[in-house]
């Protein structure tokens, strides 16, 4: 088959409120000219005539993906072909990455996600949560008769973590090479620029986790992500910051985070979303005849995965906001060069962040995200 014939094929679903249904879907993905096919299965027809869709990338197909077709947010559920299985199933590895309280209470979760995005992994799921004694306990289980138990169930609930989905090829294996040994002294002298020989301090204080087999990461991905888990959210001092889809698809997320803690703001929450249509059109509501980029603006927040943060620090809505910059980039590079936007943004619409216009709208925003869409 020529690369210009290739064609990968998926199960996928989606939720009709409308009809309180689950409806499912085969989608068919042409990588040469970006277009996709949709058969609804129970009826046996044709739902989706072959279209270009924007910005959609192999990369962005995988089992458990949430891709955006037409404003309608389908769930990859599984591959639908020996040729989609045998060609992408391999590239698509998931993995468990783990950022512990001491590499995030110094600081160094934007540089550890920088070392991720440059090493090519999709995030595909994130949150920040703060583990139990039982939740620490029974996640290194494993470790139960070892003579560090105790001291690591200490370290991993002294302070919040960030979990991880990472996918790619080999990406249980590249990942535990880019962290390096376990010992952070051991991985000084044998891997100086991995993970734990830059942030870590020794063998439990290590900076980062990740799982160590296929086995290992599903049951650690499921330990995470497979239930709702309370979030990290404090709802005081605080800003929103939304890292759009665009700068996620761009791997600036890292570069983005450590420009945010390099300023001295406090990334106190922290969650990956898929929004719906709807969401993102009630979320940015208060700007529907009031700016021109609307429709937009709506267009870009349900595009894709964005990574949405709870911000503090004194008076945190008017000086973060300050430090995002004006909406235009452009303007931005010429009055403001040091700002997020300024630096990162490429239009008005696609100009990396979000972040809270009103101080008073600071608290609400936070809540909007992470109580009413956490529910």
């Amino acid at each position: 088959m020529s690369a210009s014939d290739e064609r990968y094929a998926f199960m996928a679903e989606w939720y009709d409120p409308q009809a309180a249904l689950m409806r499912k879907y085969q989608l068919l993905y042409y990588p040469s000219d970006s277009t996709v096919e949709m058969y609804d299965i129970k009826n046996r027809r044709l739902f989706l005539k072959r279209s270009v869709i924007d910005g959609l990338r192999t990369p962005d197909l995988y089992i458990g993906a949430i891709v955006n077709i037409h404003s309608r947010q389908l769930t990859i559920t599984d591959f639908a072909d020996n040729f989609t299985t045998s060609r992408l199933k391999s590239i698509n590895e998931q993995t468990l990455a783990l950022i512990k309280p001491d590499a995030l209470g110094a600081g160094h979760l934007g540089s550890i996600v920088e070392m991720i995005d440059k090493e090519g992994f999709v995030i595909c799921k994130a949150k920040m949560v703060r583990l139990t004694r039982q939740e620490a306990s029974d996640f290194y289980k494993e470790h139960a008769n070892q003579p560090f138990y105790n001291r690591l169930v200490e370290f991993m609930t002294s302070g919040p973590v960030v979990a991880m989905e990472l996918k790619g090829h080999d990406a249980i294996q590249r990942w535990r090479k880019l962290l390096g040994p376990t010992d952070s002294a051991t991985a000084r002298e044998k891997s100086p620029i991995s993970v734990r020989a830059k942030f870590g301090t020794d063998n439990t204080k290590n900076a980062a986790h990740g799982s160590d087999s296929s086995v290992s990461a599903e049951k650690e991905l499921k330990f995470f992500f497979g239930y709702k888990r309370q979030n990290t959210a404090q709802f005081n001092n605080c800003t929103l910051c939304i890292i759009k889809p665009h700068a996620v698809a761009e791997g600036l997320t890292g570069k983005i985070i450590s420009a945010i803690l390099d300023q001295g703001f406090e990334v106190s929450a922290l969650q990956m979303y898929h929004m719906e249509r709807a969401n993102a059109e009630e979320f940015h509501e208060v700007y529907k005849g009031v700016v021109n980029e609307y429709n937009s603006m709506v267009v870009e927040l349900c595009s894709g995965p964005c990574l949405v943060l709870e911000i503090r620090g004194l008076d945190a809505p008017q000086k973060f906001r300050e430090f995002v910059g004006p909406a235009d980039p452009e303007i931005a590079r010429h009055l403001r060069p040091r700002t997020i936007r300024a630096r990162f943004g490429k239009d008005k619409i696609k100009n990396a962040v979000h972040c809270t216009d009103l101080p008073e709208d600071g608290i609400l925003e936070v809540q909007y995200f992470f109580k009413i869409l956490n529910q």
